[in-house]
């Protein structure tokens, strides 16, 4: 199939899978929890956004060069994609953290639930979610993996 011979797809792709592949890890590290629901999830370090938008810019200069119109697309692309990352979505999972908050301090306040603290996270009111988008830092590793992956890919495959 040629849409499987695309490498910059194909190394886009692969950004994306080893960038929530590796937020276990990391996460594990500085918690010392395994969550593989990470996996799966939005938000965390490194950004597979930034890794998925910078591995494709990278590999489309490595298959166009600098000076194509398709490079001057995909890094206008790129750029935007992990503004974005940073700016609104970090914001609404930064509000969706004071939402929750303000929802947990309502209940305890009002102490109609009488329960409600011995329950466990996970059977509490389903949380909005908080990892919407990343911290500048998580974009900027994420945007170092995905071009990192694309060279390796490249000094191999080429």
């Amino acid at each position: 199939m040629e849409l499987f011979s695309n490498l910059p797809l194909m190394i886009a792709l692969f950004a994306i899978v080893f960038a929530q592949f590796v937020k276990i890890p990391i996460q594990y590290a500085v918690t010392r929890e395994l969550d593989w629901k990470l996996f799966t999830s939005t938000g965390g370090m490194p950004s597979s956004h930034s890794a998925a938008v910078t591995s494709l810019t990278t590999a489309v200069a490595f298959e166009h060069g600098v000076d194509s119109t398709i490079f001057a697309v995909a890094a206008m692309f790129a750029v935007i994609t992990m503004y974005d990352a940073t700016g609104v979505r970090f914001q609404a999972g930064q509000q969706a953290l004071t939402i929750n908050k303000m929802r947990n301090d309502f209940y305890l306040f009002m102490d109609e639930t009488r329960k409600w603290p011995q329950k466990k996270e996970e059977e509490k009111i389903a949380e909005l979610k908080t990892l919407l988008g990343h911290k500048p830092s998580e974009v900027f590793m994420g945007a170092l993996t995905g071009i990192a992956i694309a060279i390796v890919f490249y000094s191999i495959l080429r």
